[in-house]
């Protein structure tokens, strides 16, 4: 059969639809929100909540989202950036402060909705997997994992946002399939390499290594590690302290004002009555002397 080329003529455009904006950006998988929005019938206006992650090249993003008809409500959030305040001051988008971030956003939400006391999750955390259990009176804060356009290879660190959230006391549906340390042959989970990775206990290693080999090498790519004071043995123990800090206080903490910071202004601050009163006082003055002189 000779080849044919398709034609695109007129009736062809007027039948054309466009796709929806943000799938036209390639921002947006509808398939995908489709399942994550779409609320039972007998819920009535339930909301159905989502666990949103999403990494930046210098921040982590976790949300908790239930949408509208006007559009998506942010009810709860974490960034990585807050990390600082609990002594995380370094690596900011690693494994280890993915875990950190989805552990606070847990802590934050449950805290908001007076279930912080009642589902305190994984306590001690040791890499093996943790559902939250249903006791007597309000059931767990449930949310759905919301990866958006993140390819969800095993290790990506979206999971290890949402294992935070889970050991958090957040009741989110998971497999453990996806976190590092599972064996894809043996079908299980070496929960001694995931606590090493929650632990940063790969940065560490990479120190080490980096030091032995080339220390050149190593003083640039950890020179911010370097400045901090944080050493390849003193990994664990700072995110050890900042789990346990998150715990005590997940409260948002506003930024503090930089002192002596002066903002640029490019037009002219609004003047008081008594200014504005001055001003034509002094015009009128001015013209009453351009018509003496003249």
């Amino acid at each position: 059969m000779p080849f044919v080329k398709v034609q695109k003529n007129k009736p062809y455009f007027k039948r054309y639809q466009v796709k929806y904006r943000r799938r036209r950006e390639g921002k947006t998988d509808y398939y995908a929100r489709k399942r994550l929005v779409t609320q039972d019938k007998n819920k009535y206006n339930t909301p159905k909540h989502r666990l949103v992650v999403r990494f930046t090249s210098s921040d982590i993003v976790c949300q908790i989202v239930y949408a509208k008809l006007e559009g998506d409500i942010v009810m709860t959030s974490a960034y990585s950036h807050e990390l600082p305040h609990y002594g995380v001051k370094v690596g900011l988008t690693n494994y280890a402060a993915a875990y950190c971030t989805g552990l606070l956003l847990a802590r934050r939400v449950l805290t908001k909705l007076n279930l912080a006391d009642k589902y305190q999750g994984q306590l001690e955390v040791d890499g093996e997997d943790y559902n939250v259990e249903e006791g007597d009176g309000p059931r767990p804060f449930r949310v759905f994992l919301d990866v958006g356009l993140t390819r969800t290879s095993k290790g990506n660190r979206v999971f290890s946002a949402m294992k935070g959230a889970a050991d958090g006391g957040l009741d989110v549906p998971h497999s453990m399939k996806r976190l590092v340390g599972y064996d894809l042959d043996s079908k299980e989970l070496d929960a001694s390499k995931t606590r090493g990775y929650l632990f940063g206990g790969h940065v560490a290693n990479y120190m080490r290594y980096m030091m032995e080999e080339d220390e050149d090498k190593y003083k640039s790519h950890f020179s911010r590690y370097i400045k901090e004071g944080v050493e390849p043995d003193h990994i664990e123990a700072m995110y050890k302290d900042a789990h346990a800090k998150i715990r005590a206080d997940p409260s948002h903490k506003p930024a503090e004002p930089k002192p002596d910071m002066k903002t640029k202004r490019w037009n002219r601050s609004k003047m008081s009555l008594k200014q504005r009163k001055d001003r034509v006082k002094q015009k009128k003055a001015a013209i009453l002397r351009k018509l003496e002189q003249a």
